[in-house]
């Protein structure tokens, strides 16, 4: 297994994890397809976002454009890469609280707000963005539309309001999509009235009460 970060620093966690350590920025095409190349991989898993870990109200406009542009070119780079080197499967993160206001639980299939104004709007369009990418890929384009995160890691102990995911659980959607699923979009998300979660559990037999320390 192959794990890309664009941090050298990075690369002795990688290891001892025990994946394999590419160092390659995704907005280098050609370094991108090359190290796919080398990998052999043929799922590819797209956690792809350009966010800090601590971030600061006063930037959130620049934040948010910059993750935006992640996941417009940074996923256009990817799956260019994944195409060219022979992936089977491309499973992408997403989010689960980027839909235009409407009633409540969203399905997969409510509209995205793209319409809408300022960062709300400019995220929105690039998590279209992103997913438009991979579903229209030829190749398994799964999009998971994850709640938002919490537990170990991400500087959040309980669940936030709103739309909410263990990271535990999140990371488990990802792992069963590997292997199975058919292309398309699925909510990854506790079930607390928001979204609707079912093609998830029903494709993947995910349950959102997974955690790693259970099965350990």
């Amino acid at each position: 297994m192959t794990g890309t970060t664009r941090n050298a620093g990075r690369a002795a966690q990688l290891r001892a994890l025990g994946v394999t350590p590419a160092v390659v920025d995704v907005y280098d095409a050609a370094a991108l397809r090359d190290s796919l190349a080398a990998s052999g991989a043929r799922t590819v898993i797209h956690q792809l976002t350009d966010l800090p870990r601590e971030l600061d109200p006063a930037r959130l406009a620049e934040t948010l454009a910059r993750n935006a542009r992640m996941r417009e070119l940074g996923t256009r780079n990817l799956v260019a890469a994944a195409v060219a080197c022979g992936a089977a499967r491309l499973i992408a993160q997403s989010i689960a609280f980027a839909y235009a206001p409407g009633p409540a639980p969203y399905g997969e299939d409510a509209p995205l707000a793209i319409d809408a104004e300022g960062t709300r709007g400019v995220s929105a369009r690039g998590v279209a963005s992103l997913e438009s990418q991979v579903l229209d890929a030829p190749l398994v384009g799964i999009v998971l539309r994850y709640g938002r995160l919490y537990g170990p890691g991400t500087g959040v102990d309980t669940p936030p309001r709103g739309v909410a995911v263990h990271v535990d659980a999140a990371a488990d959607a990802a792992r069963r999509a590997a292997t199975r699923g058919r292309r398309g979009v699925y909510n990854v998300a506790e079930s607390d009235g928001n979204v609707v979660t079912t093609s998830a559990q029903r494709e993947f037999d995910w349950n959102a009460a997974f955690r790693i320390d259970a099965v350990s």
